[in-house]
């Protein structure tokens, strides 16, 4: 059976992976159809931190589906309330309130910080405006796609939603000009991630957040792919001591079993939903809620945001020592989130690693995205250098 040749007859071809069939995984390794192993450099966009099918994850999954999988939000579970004091514990936040997928989740940000302003900071109704950077990406849905600046991502979609202002990535300047009297949240990546791993300059984030609160400014931080370990910190705005008055948070705190995403916010802004305002069949559902906890715990135990911190400075240091192409233009990251911009596409060094067994996907055209499991042993990174050093020596 061609499986590429099924999936392109009757699916949506809304992808362009690479052509290789996963059939297996386990910690940073998996196995396409033909039996042939490869190392996972990409972790499903950072949602597989704990590693492909960590056992503590299968057993908490399997034994939740067999007491019970869904009762919606019209009765309680219990897991909920334990997943709520768990995840609020972990990240300092007030309050929660559970999505599934990461698009989800900002929305629910984008809806909560527009009600917010209306009724705590007395904007005008209707007027509400957010100020989001450019290139960020948060979600594909209409709204989302409404302030991105990829025209990819936009073209054929409005009409647009309006009540969004673009700044650019890293201007705190830019951002002050912005904040005009309608302005009721900033939302940011720590790291531009699909932008191709852009870090703005130090203590960016820091002003940035002192300079919504000096305007009554909702600080609002999408922490989708860099949360949870991933650049060497809990979460990425640990690095500049920066707590935000929302923190979105998806993708590895399901550790890529069941999707599961969140929205802290203090306790006086996640207050303006009410019963009935915002809601979802699945969210805080009892299957995802029991394995995100032990995803939590998992992370935590497990000191993979202290690993990420180890390994990464390691490997970035072998990376721009090491590799020589030409056509590289920079190599930057944190932790275990790493880009290699070039000046040519990238597509076909991601396909050439990929003969070499290594998965690696490109990122904005340009940039090849390295992003393991955080699971990762020294042993299989000093693998992973190789191929690149074969592919992008000198």
């Amino acid at each position: 059976m061609n499986l590429l040749a099924l999936e392109d007859r009757y699916g949506a071809r809304n992808y362009k992976p690479l052509p290789v069939v996963v059939e297996r995984a386990e910690g940073a390794w998996v196995w396409d159809v033909d039996g042939k192993r490869y190392l996972d450099c990409l972790s499903a966009y950072s949602a597989v931190n704990q590693g492909h099918c960590h056992p503590r994850l299968v057993r908490a999954l399997t034994e939740q589906a067999t007491r019970v999988t869904l009762t919606s939000r019209a009765f309680h579970n219990d897991q909920l309330p334990l997943f709520e004091k768990e995840l609020c514990e972990a990240c300092g936040m007030d309050a929660v309130l559970p999505m599934n997928t990461g698009a989800e989740a900002v929305e629910t940000a984008l809806k909560m910080a527009r009600r917010w302003g209306y009724r705590a900071k007395g904007i005008p109704e209707d007027r509400a405006e957010i100020v989001v950077c450019a290139n960020g990406f948060h979600g594909r849905t209409v709204t989302i796609v409404s302030f991105s600046s990829d025209a990819d991502y936009r073209d054929g979609f409005g009409p647009f939603t309006p009540g969004f202002r673009t700044v650019p990535f890293g201007s705190l300047e830019a951002l002050g000009e912005a904040m005009n009297p309608n302005v009721c949240a900033f939302l940011v990546e720590p790291i531009q991630c699909e932008a191709g791993i852009l870090i703005p300059p130090d203590g960016y984030l820091r002003a940035a957040a002192d300079l919504c609160r000096e305007r009554n400014v909702l600080f609002m931080a999408d922490e989708i792919q860099t949360g949870l370990g991933r650049t060497g910190r809990w979460l990425a705005c640990d690095h500049e001591e920066v707590k935000p008055d929302v923190l979105i948070l998806g993708k590895a705190l399901s550790g890529g079993f069941y999707p599961v995403s969140a929205v802290l916010a203090r306790r006086e802004v996640i207050d303006v939903f009410t019963p009935g305002s915002h809601g979802s069949t699945y969210g805080g559902n009892p299957l995802g809620c029991a394995v995100a906890r032990e995803a939590l715990a998992v992370a935590a135990e497990e000191g993979l945001a202290e690993r990420s911190a180890e390994l990464g400075a390691w490997l970035l240091e072998e990376l721009r020592t090491s590799l020589a192409h030409p056509d590289i233009v920079e190599i930057r990251g944190r932790g275990l989130l790493v880009g290699i911009e070039m000046r040519v596409p990238a597509r076909p060094f991601c396909e050439r690693l990929k003969d070499l067994g290594m998965l690696c996907k490109e990122t904005h055209d340009t940039t090849i995205r390295l992003a393991p499991p955080l699971v990762i042993e020294r042993e299989a990174l000093e693998w992973m250098v190789a191929r690149l050093r074969e592919v992008l020596g000198s």
